[in-house]
């Protein structure tokens, strides 16, 4: 297959970079703890400084690789699908979702909001970040079942406030410290929290556990 054709078929969503897959237990927020296979796609600008996965930003570096062998292997571990990545809506998740819903398999994405809500999802996860805010009124704050917001400094509170604030009345709110300052923003979470019981406290629990 041809250059050129490959590109159209990653701006369809029929291909996608693909960094990773693998299956393992989630490690964060409303379904921590539950077996899991995490389909990583590449490509990502929103560029947190604290992320833990860089390598996913760069989507050239990831092959393109065809929707239909991504769902085929996904299919064999799980019959819940984690998408994320880097920014997994930087590219059109309608056919990927689609296929997998084909399957019977539930559908789940780990976003910032950064680009239009595309796919058919059982839960998303929306994860807001300063850098590259979600499109104002955005779907995705329509349609977010948790809202997890990423705790590294006490400014951090209040950008979690601002966000709460455009998602619907159901979604569930998460504060979860970033890991490499857990130890100092565990206690002010816990603090806030208790202040502030519409909250609730979301831990990278696969980290404690040392698996992916």
């Amino acid at each position: 297959m041809v250059k050129e054709e490959v590109l159209e078929l990653v701006e369809k969503g029929e291909m996608l970079p693909l960094m990773e897959e693998f299956y393992t237990i989630q490690g964060e927020g409303y379904y921590k703890g539950t077996a899991a296979y995490f389909i990583r796609v590449g490509g990502c600008d929103v560029g947190c400084h604290w992320c833990d996965v860089k390598e996913s930003w760069n989507a050239e570096t990831h092959p393109p690789t065809a929707i239909d062998v991504i769902v085929t292997n996904a299919a064999t571990y799980s019959d819940t699908i984690v998408i994320t990545g880097g920014e997994p809506l930087t590219w059109n998740m309608q056919p990927l979702t689609a296929a997998l819903k084909e399957k019977g398999l539930k559908t789940h994405i780990e976003t910032s909001g950064a680009y239009p809500l595309s796919g058919v999802w059982n839960w998303i996860c929306l994860s807001p970040k300063k850098n590259k805010l979600p499109i104002a009124n955005s779907k995705v704050y329509q349609e977010a079942h948790e809202l997890k917001m990423i705790i590294f400094n006490k400014h951090d509170f209040i950008f979690a406030e601002e966000q709460a604030a455009q998602v619907n009345k159901d979604c569930i709110l998460y504060l979860q410290p970033e890991w490499s300052v857990k130890d100092k923003m565990v206690p002010l979470i816990v603090d806030y929290v208790m202040k502030n019981p519409k909250w609730k406290v979301s831990l990278q629990t696969h980290k404690y556990l040392n698996i992916p």
